[in-house]
């Protein structure tokens, strides 16, 4: 069709500054940066159970956690290394010894050993020098590498770390072996624009053979600085079902994915027909409800009430809709409401064979409008208080943290 060929034009005027990795490997953080959402927690059969719908979707690397912070998530780490997924399993540790031992015991294949480089980290958080960091990542990576992993060196605030500090650190992990390199945009203060500068400079300096962005969307841009990053060849990009992550978490799998597939019409290997069955997994799992209007796995995406919107729809699927619902595994949705045109009635009126006459239909039409203007709010406000009740204390409340306090200490002080 015209359009299509339009946007394919689009496409080709841009292609000279486009350079994709071939393949691209999505590399999933649901269960170590997704899980880092307050209030999020996902028992060792949780996280099994999602990652082997990650591994069926077609997903290439699942960070399964970090071993080192319980009991618990060393054996959901290690549940998951053990079972035969075809997705490599790869756990997290910092630049600390018993955090690198801890991954081995696990039996994952492939390691993220992360560090924060930013002066801000350094100062405040890690109080290190520069050459301490890079000592410690030099060890850490080369003892990763004599146990046989697939290392990726991380650095937590890349984005807001000097070059040249950044410059001799990435060096020295590299030639120490590290795999892969991550740039991280941890608290996602990059544009599409800035980010390509920031990249173009980390590839001139550091020259990474394989690498990898993990972006952060704290000003709603993370899906487009990683489209950004795979434009320049970046190789694994970090993602999240449904975009969990500290915070407002990160860039979502099924965004970058199927923006790959239809806007650039690069081929991911993924099975994009599951991610929206996946999506309601994960948002069940979590306890973290999508919002309506969520890109691609949320209800509105396809679905469509205003007259003028509803006829186009049936007229031709593109009018109002860039891919198809089965692209997500998705079916489309007409809502009757106060907006609804006559196209959609009468589309409805098909899943009983009920014709009905002009004035008929326009006295339906008129009951469906007024009734859509008087529904009470009652109802919906009731839902967002629960809601906001539930979710604004994700964690645990303050009468059980005082009640703790009592069991360990035997005060339980003044309020």
């Amino acid at each position: 069709m015209a359009s299509a060929r339009l946007v394919e034009s689009y496409h080709e005027a841009t292609a000279a500054q486009r350079r994709f990795a071939q393949p691209i490997v999505f590399w999933d953080e649901t269960l170590r940066d997704g899980e880092q959402t307050p209030g999020v927690h996902f028992s060792p059969e949780e996280k099994l159970s999602i990652a082997e719908d990650l591994s069926a979707a077609g997903v290439s690397v699942i960070d399964a956690g970090i071993p080192v912070v319980s009991e618990e998530e060393a054996a959901a780490v290690h549940r998951l290394a053990h079972a035969g997924l075809r997705a490599k399993i790869l756990a997290s540790a910092r630049t600390v010894p018993g955090d690198i031992e801890a991954v081995l015991r696990s039996g994952a294949t492939h390691i993220a050993i992360f560090v924060a480089a930013s002066e801000v980290h350094l100062r405040f958080k890690l109080k290190m020098t520069r050459e301490e960091v890079l000592r410690a990542s030099v060890e850490s990576v080369r003892r990763a590498k004599q146990a046989g992993l697939h290392v990726a060196f991380v650095t937590e605030d890349t984005a807001r770390a000097p070059f040249d500090f950044l410059e001799p650190l990435y060096g020295a992990v590299r030639d120490a072996g590290a795999d892969r390199l991550v740039v991280s945009d941890t608290v996602g203060i990059m544009t599409p624009l800035t980010f390509r500068w920031f990249l173009g400079e980390f590839e001139r300096r550091v020259r990474p053979r394989d690498w990898s962005v993990h972006c952060h969307n704290d000003f709603g841009m993370a899906t487009a600085n990683t489209l950004t990053a795979l434009e320049m060849g970046v190789t694994a990009p970090h993602v999240t079902v449904n975009g969990l992550g500290e915070r407002a978490g990160n860039a979502s799998l099924e965004e970058v994915a199927v923006a790959l597939e239809a806007l650039y019409g690069v081929r991911t290997g993924l099975a994009t027909d599951r991610l929206y069955a996946l999506s309601r997994k994960v948002e069940e799992l979590s306890g973290v409800p999508l919002a309506p209007t969520k890109p691609l796995v949320g209800f509105n995406s396809f679905s469509h009430e205003a007259g003028i919107h509803t006829h186009g729809i049936l007229a031709h699927t593109l009018t109002y809709e860039p891919v198809q619902p089965e692209t997500l595994g998705r079916v489309r949705r007409m809502i009757l409401g106060k907006h609804s045109g006559k196209a959609a009635v009468v589309e409805k009126l098909k899943e009983r064979a009920i014709v009905l006459s002009d004035p008929q239909l326009a006295e339906l039409l008129g009951s469906i409008k007024r009734a859509g203007e008087r529904r009470s709010k009652a109802e919906l406000r009731r839902f967002l208080a629960e809601y906001r009740s539930l979710y604004e204390q994700p964690g645990i409340s303050d009468a059980e943290f005082w009640e703790m306090v009592a069991t360990v200490s035997g005060r339980t002080g003044k309020p």
